[in-house]
């Protein structure tokens, strides 16, 4: 006979469809593998009376406390959303002996250690992996498989929306905002884009590849993190003369025990793979002392590759954990981290000037920069984009500090030919820690 195990999912959202309808389908194929069947018991919704595909009145609840207080619900999926109340509601399902699957980035990158904690305390487990990457098997491989080494580096593309934008940006040479609208139409874009766009999404995901892959817990909010917003069309036009495509880059670093992290616009060689990470695909890359380097591509958003990774998690707790003795989860205690200063940090830089086209303003600004450690390694004018007797000069540096980098722009704004400095971005290959 079989053993029914009982599934409660907080939401029924997109991503909570997603899920619902593909459960079936997972349901029978694992009842032909094992004695288990998989059973939705109660789904908890906003609004009981609206009808919804696949979902019987009787398992639609808007209390909490059904969810909790039902016996029968032995694995919670939360895909509300948000914040809160879903961290709430994830710990009083942690705390009332239940199992947690969840595709929340915001909760488990803000509270992931202590959930964790909550989970160890009361025999249970919370899972995440739809939290980073969408349907790119990432935090299993992270926990399990790369255990044996060393990491040293994670460098990814973990935002489908700014990937979509700045890809669009590239290929079309079309302004920032006509590529995010395009975005919005097709859904790739909320209304309000802002977490997206200035990197906080990114930055979210980063904490939770940052805890499990270097064991560190890293506060989101510390993270230093540029958006897209002050992307132009022409950076991309530099970029592809210097040989170079823009992507929002998010990179951590463990070297000789300097720990740097950050989510930034950087410049990736056109021959490098992340460089060919287009659209709404994703990608993670990882470095370790025994695997050298291991990349992973995939969709990183989205109800379908969604609901994969949830009902992964499902499936792993119904095979390894629900009886609690087929091995030990680890919940290692996250240790705390300084992350590196801008004064030690290195990189290459890519400058784009606007300025009078004058006799002797590229030596005035390369003796500037020089004077505050700075030299400069190709250069670029160019009148497409100028206005009136303006032009832009865009310039790529030898390796520099970060603080020396912005310490001598504060200079070069005071130059008189100088009229505007546009955006700095960092060259992805070429840093130092």
């Amino acid at each position: 006979m079989a053993q029914k195990i009982g599934i409660g999912m907080l939401g029924a959202g997109n991503v909570g469809g997603g899920v619902i309808n593909a459960l079936p389908t997972l349901r029978d194929r694992y009842l032909d593998l094992t004695a288990n069947e998989l059973q939705l018991i109660k789904v908890l919704v906003r609004d009981i009376n609206k009808e919804r595909i696949g979902l019987d009145s009787s398992q639609l609840t808007s209390e909490i406390d059904e969810v909790i207080s039902d016996e029968r619900v032995q694995i919670v999926i939360e895909v509300l959303g948000n914040e809160q109340p879903a961290c709430n509601y994830i710990k009083r399902c942690l705390e009332a002996g239940k199992y947690v699957v969840t595709a929340n980035k915001e909760v488990m990158a803000k509270h992931g250690a202590e959930l964790l904690e909550i989970a160890h305390e009361n025999s249970v487990a919370i899972f995440f992996e739809a939290s980073v990457g969408g349907g790119i098997p990432i935090i299993g491989p992270l926990m399990r498989d790369f255990g044996a080494n060393k990491i040293t580096s994670v460098t990814a593309i973990i935002n489908g929306t700014t990937n979509f934008i700045l890809t669009k940006m590239s290929e079309e040479t079309i302004s920032f905002d006509k590529a995010l609208f395009e975005a919005q139409e097709l859904g790739y874009a909320e209304p309000d884009p802002s977490s997206d766009i200035e990197g906080v999404d990114a930055a979210y995901k980063l904490a939770i590849l940052c805890s499990l892959a270097f064991g560190f817990d890293v506060d989101p909010y510390l993270i230093d993190r540029q958006g897209i917003v002050t992307i132009a069309e022409q950076d991309f036009r530099y970029a592809h003369d210097l040989g170079y495509t823009i992507k929002l880059l998010s990179t951590a670093r463990l070297i000789d025990d300097k720990f740097s992290v950050s989510v930034k616009p950087t410049l990736i060689d056109l021959n490098k793979p992340l460089a060919k990470v287009d659209g709404v695909l994703n990608a993670i890359q990882i470095e370790g002392d025994l695997i050298d380097q291991v990349m992973f591509v995939g969709p990183g958003a989205g109800p379908q590759p969604t609901a994969s990774a949830v009902l992964a998690d499902v499936l792993e707790l119904v095979r390894n954990h629900l009886d609690r003795d087929a091995y030990p989860i680890d919940h290692s205690p996250l240790k705390p981290i300084a992350v590196q200063s801008k004064s030690d940090l290195q990189s290459c830089y890519y400058l784009r000037l606007i300025v009078k086209d004058q006799l002797g303003v590229l030596a005035e600004i390369a003796k500037t920069l020089g004077d505050h450690g700075v030299s400069i390694a190709s250069m670029i004018q160019s009148g497409e984009f100028s206005v009136g007797d303006a032009v832009e000069l865009v310039l790529t540096t030898h390796l520099a500090y970060e603080s020396e980098i912005l310490s001598a722009i504060e200079y070069v704004k005071k130059i008189n030919a100088v009229q505007e400095v546009g955006n700095i971005f960092p060259i992805d290959g070429v840093e130092e820690i």
